[in-house]
């Protein structure tokens, strides 16, 4: 264990050297990611079996299982807002603790309006700890070791993708739906005694901010460069959730006929994420968040034909292009955000969340009303159209 706070100061804020301990740091803040949002996708790998379970469409039950982005949206506004007053170590330490409440109540839902309630909450927990962990981030790192930093966090969101699913996939094929969401219980838990053992009780920073929170999150949608940051997010995990929702319903269907199993080891798919995503903050470093943001978007259109082929072969190859290329695109935007707010650094990150985890809510009632009613094809179309205006919206992200 290391203390994430033990090396960093404050004013190291100006610095423009690497401060020690990066590696293990970067590791625990990747694992502290990695038990925030485990629970947020790896539901998704058991969706058909939620669908037969509760009887529902495709559409619905996707629904329900991302209603959690719609929580995590409210909580990113209500925390950035409140950010300059809430102590970051016993925010996130209580968040996680909260988070095992709903997500072992999800064990015994007894319907989907339920069952969407509890994963509102979830994510009203997730967001709350995701955020008061960017801003935490934000302001103890140097100038150097934020991107690393940050790239650290958004990789534990990837490896979350890969092994929650993974893990969710093998619980429920060997012994049922209820045991899923106990075992995620306890890795909420395990995500607190972490911080609890990891990160040092400080005051958050200064506020600097002689207006209200509203004042200032109003100054920063007037930023030409930040709103069009909060754009792109929005894009980004609209274009994920339209991939990485419905393709399960592809995947199981013939001609592929994938079992429960065989369909948690799809998400080996996002391994070549892990690794790319901690290179990200190299790549705005050396080519600029613009370059990067584009080429990264690219890479995710590449794999959207990809996807709509009848082999299992080349699906798979689409799945890791769009996830390379979202994840990539997401760890650049996220620190742009950082680094184009001046102030109030905790609002303009809150902000970012809301329309980030808004998209992944618009982009599931959307595309799943696509996928229902005009089938993948339509639904890759969306997604299409997504990382098309991201690309359109990242022309303002100026040096």
């Amino acid at each position: 264990m290391t203390d994430l706070s033990a090396p960093i100061r404050p004013a190291a804020i100006t610095m423009a050297a690497h401060s020690p301990g990066l590696a293990l740091r970067s590791l625990v803040i990747g694992l502290t990611a990695f038990l925030t949002v485990v629970d947020l996708f790896a539901t998704q790998a058991i969706l058909p079996s939620l669908t037969r379970h509760y009887g529902v469409t495709p559409a619905a039950m996707g629904f329900a299982v991302n209603a959690s982005t719609f929580g995590m949206a409210i909580a990113s506004l209500v925390v950035g807002f409140f950010s300059p007053h809430i102590n970051r170590r016993t925010g996130i330490l209580l968040s996680l603790t909260l988070l095992a409440i709903p997500t072992s109540l999800l064990a015994s839902a007894p319907n989907l309006a339920v069952f969407t309630a509890l994963r509102v909450a979830q994510g009203l927990c997730m967001a709350s700890a995701f955020a008061l962990t960017l801003a935490y981030l934000g302001e103890q790192c140097s100038a150097m070791d934020a991107g690393s930093a940050f790239a650290a966090y958004i990789t534990g969101n990837v490896a979350s993708n890969l092994v929650g699913r993974l893990i969710s996939a093998a619980v429920v094929d060997g012994l049922r739906l209820a045991w899923n969401f106990y075992l995620f219980a306890a890795l909420n838990l395990t995500g607190a005694v972490l911080v609890y053992f990891t990160i040092r009780r400080m005051q958050p920073m200064p506020a600097m901010m002689p207006t209200s929170p509203l004042a200032a999150a109003i100054a920063h949608w007037r930023n030409p460069r930040l709103r069009a940051a909060f754009g792109i997010g929005f894009c980004i995990l609209f274009a994920f959730i339209g991939t990485f929702t419905f393709v399960n319903f592809v995947l199981v269907r013939p001609p592929l006929a994938l079992g429960m199993m065989d369909l948690g080891l799809v998400y080996f798919v996002f391994l070549p994420s892990v690794v790319t995503t901690l290179l990200a903050g190299k790549a705005v470093a050396r080519l600029g968040t613009r370059p990067t943001i584009w080429g990264a978007l690219a890479v995710a259109g590449l794999g959207l034909p990809l996807m709509m082929a009848p082999h299992l072969g080349e699906v798979l190859a689409g799945m890791v292009l769009v996830g390379v290329g979202t994840f990539f695109a997401q760890a650049a935007a996220t620190g742009f955000v950082g680094q184009a707010a001046s102030e109030n650094r905790g609002i303009a990150s809150g902000t970012y969340l809301a329309c980030y985890f808004c998209g992944g809510l618009v982009g599931t009632a959307v595309l799943g009303r696509l996928f229902d009613s005009f089938g993948w094809h339509a639904c890759v179309a969306g997604v299409g159209a997504a990382l098309a205006l991201a690309a359109l919206l990242a022309l303002a992200l100026r040096p």
